[in-house]
């Protein structure tokens, strides 16, 4: 049973800076692009930075600058690192973790709320 964890969410304020952490208990991590989403209240879920075995990584635009997302295979792990944060960064943060060489497995974490106050 794979398990997507993450951990490191909570409140701060306008300007702060918070860094999220998710482990993956995946047998081969560097064949699964690992990725941050993030789903408001209202909203659809959308991608916020994701980041591939070889470690190339992409962003929204809203987060370029300011969010930095890396990982490192030998744990398992990955992580998103924000900084400036905005009240329009307030949220509910997932891990996801997709295989992109052979089966298709899509794993995600049960979430983790990230609130930015201004």
């Amino acid at each position: 049973q794979v398990q997507v964890v993450e951990s490191g969410g909570g409140f701060v304020q306008s300007g702060g800076a918070l860094r999220l952490s998710c482990a993956a208990s995946v047998s081969i991590v560097s064949l699964y692009t690992m990725g941050w989403y993030r789903q408001a209240p209202g909203k659809q879920r959308e991608l916020v930075a994701r980041i591939t075995g070889g470690g190339v990584t992409n962003s929204a635009d809203s987060v370029k600058g300011r969010f930095t997302i890396s990982r490192d295979n030998a744990k398992k792990t990955v992580d998103l690192q924000m900084n400036s944060l905005k009240p329009e960064d307030t949220a509910v943060y997932y891990c996801n973790a997709r295989r992109v060489v052979g089966r298709n497995d899509d794993y995600w974490g049960q979430g983790t709320q990230v609130t930015v106050s201004s």
